[in-house]
């Protein structure tokens, strides 16, 4: 979890941002108030209270000096600090960091933010002091937030507004149980400040004549991590995945993906073995294999040489019902070198609303 939001970090600090001339900038602040969501009705006791807090924002405004941004639609992409005060004693208050990008729709007064940072949880579970807290098991958590804004820029001497909803998730990633999670929805009022706003470069228009076609090519890739069940005491084991896939090129922003894998969580024999002393009803053995093997279909989103990806995969060998057997992933992909064919990934994996684990990897695209 934490190296995955200073994976993030570093990778828009290195790629996104390489313009070598004019660098203009906004900073916002906005408000929320919402409701935490009952994703679990296990924290339904921890819904007591409407949560309220601020983001604050630096973005940097692209306008078109690299390709990616005039493909994009001049994005915006920087950092912001999220205060959540949750109402609620058990669950304490969360102060996040996140690396964000800001996507623009409707002639620029739709926009889309996402993200992407490490939140530190004031009050977790403790067995002793606050075992009521069954959502935060750690006082480092992954956190996401989603911001969908009706906005206008530059009303009056660089000031705008804005007015939306957010949603801000957070999780440790079964780093350490327990990791119910919560999830809060928002509306949202915010002002922007556009610095030296007069001075603000002309969108450089440009678009691609050429159709970007590539045959199929072949991945292979190594995952790692660590990971632990919902049973609390039980820890954290390493675990392994080995990935093959192919991918197909549609466009200059995107490919689609179908592959195989398989996989070795050292924390599911752990739990197997707790499963069949714990719980003899089960007629479990002990013995079941902890192994699975998934197939999987995937979508690529490209940005330079960063992309992110989204898989939706069904285990095919599934010797132990652990969660179910359709699984998902959101994460981040980094190419290196020119021929780009060394990547890094970060990644969350996940049974519908549920991670299992936070992933890191390497790959070699041939």
């Amino acid at each position: 979890m934490k190296k995955n939001v200073l994976l993030f970090f570093f990778i828009i600090g290195n790629v996104l941002y390489s313009q070598e001339e004019q660098k203009p900038f906004s900073i916002e602040a906005d408000y929320f108030y919402g409701s935490i969501l009952e994703h679990n009705p296990d924290i339904g006791h921890l819904i007591t209270a409407h949560p309220e807090g601020f983001v604050l924002k630096y973005s940097f405004k692209t306008y078109g000096f690299n390709e990616w941004e005039r493909r994009y639609n001049y994005p915006d992409w920087g950092f912001s600090f999220l205060y959540h005060g949750t109402k609620n004693e058990t669950l304490g208050d969360l102060y996040g960091i996140y690396s964000h990008i800001n996507w623009y729709f409707l002639n620029r007064y739709l926009r889309l933010s996402v993200g992407q940072g490490i939140a530190y949880a004031t009050n977790p579970y403790d067995a002793d002091s606050n075992y009521r807290n069954n959502a935060y098991g750690s006082h480092l958590l992954s956190t996401t937030y989603f911001q969908g804004s009706f906005i206008k820029e530059n009303i009056w001497n660089g000031i705008g507004a804005y007015a939306g909803i957010t949603l801000v998730h957070y999780s440790n990633g079964n780093l350490k149980a327990p990791n119910t999670s919560t999830n809060t929805l928002g509306f949202t009022l915010g002002v922007s400040y556009l610095i030296d706003a007069e001075n603000f470069p002309e969108y450089i228009a440009g678009e691609e004549t050429e159709k970007h076609t590539e045959p199929i090519r072949y991945n292979a890739a190594f995952r790692f991590g660590v990971a632990g069940s919902d049973v609390i005491g039980l820890g954290a084991e390493p675990f392994y995945i080995f990935s093959a896939y192919a991918d197909k090129t549609l466009s200059r922003k995107s490919n689609v993906q179908l592959g195989a894998e398989v996989f070795f969580s050292t924390f599911l024999k752990e739990y197997i073995n707790y499963r069949s002393i714990a719980y003899p009803e089960d007629n479990i053995s002990g013995d079941e294999d902890y192994k699975r093997v998934g197939v999987f279909a995937g979508y690529e989103l490209r940005f330079n040489k960063i992309s992110t990806f989204v898989n939706l995969g069904f285990y095919a060998y599934y010797p132990y019902d652990f969660e179910g057997r359709v699984y998902n992933r959101l994460g981040l992909r980094r190419s290196f070198g020119e021929s780009e064919k060394i990547f890094a990934l970060a990644n969350v994996r996940a049974h519908a609303a549920k991670a299992e684990a936070l992933e890191f990897g390497i790959g070699y695209r041939f």
